[in-house]
């Protein structure tokens, strides 16, 4: 049976070059501090404070390189922690979503997004030649089967994600990866 590796993603921030300059100072750069399985993508040495209506999580990481909108990703306890309703959406889905405060600790700027607070929904990245393997196509809704020490489980409502520029993973967020008692080497199986 044909498996991939189940990932945690944990609570990051997306930020166009615009705010990345609002937020750091004219032609800054976000810096590499890890590399992701995702090829071209990196958390970046950068970190910001995510100001919610009810509390403030501080140190969230910011995710290179930069993109065409500003958006955090959070968990479910993260939104209730900030106090704000955060959908469930596909990365980059961001229309009608809440909106956030940004503040760089470091020099006291900050940046409001008018929208763009999510919870990611949990997708399988694929190439296509990984889709044509596994029988699926790009937007398929799949159930995956994690088997964990004392708590398997099966996400139902994983959307698939084919691209060339993907490499194959799976991604939940730390609720998901809680709940399932998922370790880094976690492996998920399609079931139908």
């Amino acid at each position: 049976m044909e498996t991939f590796i189940v990932e945690t993603s944990a609570r990051h921030i997306h930020l166009t070059q615009a705010q990345i300059e609002a937020l750091f100072g004219k032609g800054a750069e976000l810096t590499v501090k890890k590399w992701l399985s995702q090829p071209g993508q990196y958390a970046s040495n950068q970190r910001l404070d995510v100001v919610g209506p009810k509390k403030t999580i501080s140190g969230v990481s910011i995710l290179g390189p930069a993109r065409n909108a500003g958006q955090v990703e959070v968990s479910l306890t993260d939104a209730r922690t900030l106090g704000v309703n955060a959908p469930v959406r596909e990365s980059g889905d961001i229309a009608g979503t809440p909106g956030i405060k940004l503040v760089n600790p470091e020099n006291g700027n900050e940046i409001t997004l008018d929208e763009g607070v999510i919870v990611a929904k949990r997708h399988i990245h694929m190439t296509p030649a990984d889709a044509e393997k596994f029988g699926v196509k790009d937007k398929d809704i799949v159930s995956v089967k994690l088997d964990t020490e004392g708590r398997s489980v099966i996400f139902g409502d994983t959307v698939v994600r084919v691209s060339e520029k993907f490499a194959l993973a799976m991604h939940i967020d730390t609720d998901e990866s809680n709940a399932a008692c998922a370790v880094p080497g976690t492996v998920g199986t399609i079931v139908k």
